[in-house]
């Protein structure tokens, strides 16, 4: 990810919500040090969704986040930039997280890989929702039990 510094990741539209109770955390808006768990539609063909149907399948797929990766999603929200969210890795996680810059950039493009954050060159101009709780637009997810959750902006 060179020069990816100037950079802003952004969280895509995916439905998550954070549970637990809070870990380290940099006194930041928006983070919380709460584990977070994002659920994602799958997409399936015709084929599978009969097999899906037949085995009875899950309609969705559920990621929970490590402590580490929780942060960084939290710190994803658009308003602070990759050598930002770096620098606030290594102050809160210091060793743990070591060395800081190589493993968030890590985390950042597995993240951008799986298409659940973006790059953006400039801040976040709030074309979309990023907070927790949210079905994205042309999704369907399963019910679940709300109240393992939390999704106050913190």
């Amino acid at each position: 990810m060179a020069n990816e510094d100037t950079r802003y990741p952004t969280r895509l539209p995916v439905w998550w919500g954070r549970h637990g109770s809070p870990g380290p955390h940099p006194l930041e808006r928006g983070v919380s040090g709460k584990l977070v768990t994002l659920r994602i539609e799958k997409k399936f063909n015709r084929l599978e969704s009969l097999i899906r149907k037949v085995l009875r399948g899950p309609r969705e797929l559920k990621r929970p986040l490590d402590d580490l990766n929780s942060v960084i999603w939290e710190l994803a929200d658009g308003t602070r930039s990759v050598e930002e969210i770096v620098g606030l890795m290594d102050i809160t996680f210091h060793e743990k997280v070591a060395p800081a810059k190589h493993r968030t950039e890590a985390a950042l493009l597995q993240m951008q890989q799986l298409r659940i954050i973006a790059m953006l060159k400039e801040p976040f101009g709030k074309k979309w929702h990023i907070g927790p709780g949210i079905i994205p637009d042309g999704q369907t997810l399963d019910d679940i039990d709300l109240n393992s959750y939390s999704f106050e902006e913190e």
